[in-house]
């Protein structure tokens, strides 16, 4: 028989907890200081008080006015859900000594206040914070094990499911963890200067869940909110209609066009060319009557739209016509989690066909490697989902040559890849462009000089008689070489 669950409606959170938490038991949320334990076990009751469900928040250290006024900056109005007897506070904050003169447990007075409480709103959720406060009390390991287990015996006998939080750092393990039937570990750390806040169930009693740590933020509406990364399912269809790229040139190295639902890649130096590849493939669209998104992390709204009218794109004109949406937000703004549910926000509310991202090198320095690649990840797999066709860029470090676009573990997730390179002769600075790869389609491997002026990106003729171009290090190819090439492709075929 499987365990029935609770939906917490904590965004993100049910989703790796597969439905919720087990109904009638009790959870401990253990984590260091601002790791958002507090916060976790008031949303607990919040989310559910909003739903009218209720809940009794008991409180053994900070007083119910500052709850209050704490939560009040989430938009959670507590008091109107008290008056609703939807939200009951139990004030154990001046509680001392849980034993006293007659030997009677001060867990059981406890607990006789949660009844009453539970009793007078018809709670169904049951909030203790902190749950080791009380149990520091006890004294001694053996009395605090047995004061533990009256305690939730005491509230599944009342039949609610209970959070419960623990102040134990993150590399402790504390005696209440063996006890509970569930434990879900919150973390705040530092890493190359960066804070990232991460959420682990550790156990859920005899109920599945998704293993490992999940990234979450908490935002000023709507409180914590879980990125579930692994709930994310390779189901997504793929489509064989085309679009194009805003540049004929491009669509035909393309074979075509680029398909409906890829994500493209374009890599290069700086002033290689990818603003203006992403401003052509913006342009493309609303020129076929399509709604694009065009979000920008290094210039300005001013400075794309001037950019655009200086290669003939109106995208002031394009806005009038509700064909186009221009977010512009300095990456530091705020943590990278909180870009990506930005970016799914505005995308739910345009329906957008096409996504331009310009760039993700702009967005790596405001995070880990390892939470770059899991919003990489993420923002992939959503726009496939959604059928979208989207076009990032990236910026390499050197100008001649540079490491391999795989370095930064995007090219594995991206379906086309365009690679802009600078290449010197004989004292003049020319632009390449090559397409590294094109999944589902045949395409142009060679490498192309192109030139941009004010009517935009022209793509010429490959580079015959040169080599080491991606290299950085081009130097004329012997007439020998240039001879041999074509003789190899013949053998392969």
């Amino acid at each position: 028989m499987s365990i029935d669950k609770l939906p917490t409606r904590i965004p993100g959170f049910d989703q790796i907890a597969m439905g919720g938490l087990p109904r009638g038991r009790a959870t401990l949320v253990r984590g260091p200081a601002g790791s958002g334990k507090t916060l976790l076990a008031a949303q607990f009751v919040a989310e559910g008080a909003a739903s009218g469900e209720s809940g009794v928040f008991v409180t053994l250290a900070e007083s119910p006015a500052d709850i209050r006024q704490n939560v009040a900056s989430l938009g959670w109005d507590v008091a109107s859900w008290e008056a609703a007897k939807r939200w009951a506070f139990v004030d154990a904050s001046a509680w001392h000594s849980p034993i006293d003169q007659r030997g009677a447990s001060g867990v059981e007075g406890l607990l006789a206040r949660i009844e009453h409480a539970v009793e007078g709103v018809g709670a169904r959720r049951v909030a203790v914070d902190p749950l080791n406060v009380a149990l520091g009390r006890v004294g001694r390991r053996g009395a605090v094990r047995g004061e533990l287990l009256r305690l939730l015996s005491g509230l599944k006998r009342l039949g609610v499911t209970s959070v419960m939080t623990s102040e134990h750092p993150d590399e402790e393990y504390a005696l209440e963890e063996f006890v509970v039937d569930n434990v879900i570990v919150l973390r705040n750390t530092l890493e190359d200067e960066k804070r990232r806040r991460t959420l682990e169930i550790l156990k859920l009693r005899g109920a599945p869940h998704q293993k490992g740590e999940f990234p979450f933020i908490v935002q000023p509406s709507s409180g914590i909110v879980v990125s579930p990364l692994s709930a994310i399912q390779l189901t997504q269809k793929s489509s064989y209609v085309r679009v194009t790229s805003g540049n004929s040139d491009l669509d035909e190295l393309c074979g075509g066009g680029l398909f409906r639902d890829s994500v493209t890649l374009v890599s290069g130096a700086t002033g290689a060319g990818k603003t203006l590849i992403s401003t052509e493939f913006i342009g493309g669209g609303t020129s076929v009557g399509e709604r694009c998104l065009l979000l920008g992390y290094e210039e300005s709204r001013d400075q794309l739209f001037r950019n655009a009218m200086g290669w003939r794109r109106d995208f002031a004109q394009m806005e009038r016509e509700g064909l186009l949406r221009v977010s512009c937000v300095y990456p530091e703004a705020k943590p990278l989690e909180e870009h990506l549910l930005d970016i799914k926000r505005s995308i739910d509310e345009l329906a957008p066909s096409r996504v331009a991202l310009d760039s993700l090198s702009a967005l790596k320095r405001v995070s880990t490697a390892r939470g770059f690649r899991e919003f990489a990840i993420d923002l992939t797999a959503f726009l496939k989902e959604r059928e979208i066709a989207s076009l990032l860029t990236a910026t390499s470090p050197a100008l001649l040559g540079s490491p391999s676009v795989t370095d930064s573990h995007i090219s594995t997730i991206a379906d086309t890849i365009i690679l802009l390179r600078y290449v010197e002769l004989y004292g003049e600075m020319h632009r390449g462009m090559t397409l590294l790869k094109m999944r589902g389609s045949p395409h142009d491997r060679q490498i192309r000089e192109f030139s941009i002026d004010d009517m935009g990106m022209h793509i010429g003729e490959a580079f015959r008689n040169l080599t080491g171009i991606l290299a950085g290090n081009p130097r004329q190819a012997l007439a020998g070489e240039r001879d041999r090439v074509p003789r190899l492709h013949d053998r392969e075929a």
